[in-house]
């Protein structure tokens, strides 16, 4: 069989994940993307999520845990931190990260990444400031996020620049589940 000429509407080369549950042409600098090492036996499973020795994540900086619930289809995003640095490990469920890098001096300014991850696919994601990020519940059930920032909370003085996930002039990305 040969096949010609095929263009138009819908044909082009497919994305690769040079990088497993990943999309982009390269990590975000700065990023550091982790897999996690799920322990199971008989009796269930246990998750490391985190050690506080681990100099790659920043991990003595944290200081606050939180955990962030999103029903199926949610889109909790997008937001960037001006100081904060984050670190986020999905437990339950399966969502999409997404990161826009928005730091003007940046070597990978305006790159744009895809991060596939939670219980199908244990991993941390440090987030350093400046960085755009929106998580997307992909699954078909609750997803739950842990959310690891090197700031307190303070409702007074929030370190925090929201943008509507999908009515923005700033992120070139689109939310729907590409079919390839």
């Amino acid at each position: 069989m040969t096949i010609r000429n095929l263009t138009g509407p819908g044909i082009g080369r497919p994305r690769v994940q040079k990088i497993p549950g990943f999309y982009g042409e390269r990590l975000i600098d700065g990023v550091v993307l982790k897999d996690i090492t799920l322990y199971a036996d008989e009796r269930g499973f246990l998750l490391e999520v985190i050690r506080m020795n681990d100099n790659e994540m920043k991990a003595s900086n944290i200081r606050q845990i939180i955990a962030s619930y999103s029903y199926p289809g949610v889109i909790k995003g997008w937001h960037l931190h001006t100081k904060q640095e984050d670190r986020l490990v999905c437990v339950k469920g399966m969502v999409k990260l997404v990161l826009y890098d928005y730091r003007h001096n940046s070597p990978t300014y305006r790159q744009v990444n895809e991060i596939f991850m939670g219980e199908r696919y244990p991993r941390a994601v440090f987030i350093p400031p400046g960085v755009f990020h929106g998580v997307k519940n992909i699954g078909q059930e609750i997803a739950v996020v842990i959310g690891m920032p090197s700031l307190l909370y303070d409702p007074d003085n929030v370190d925090e620049v929201r943008v509507h996930p999908l009515d923005n002039d700033i992120i070139p990305y689109n939310w729907e589940c590409r079919m390839e």
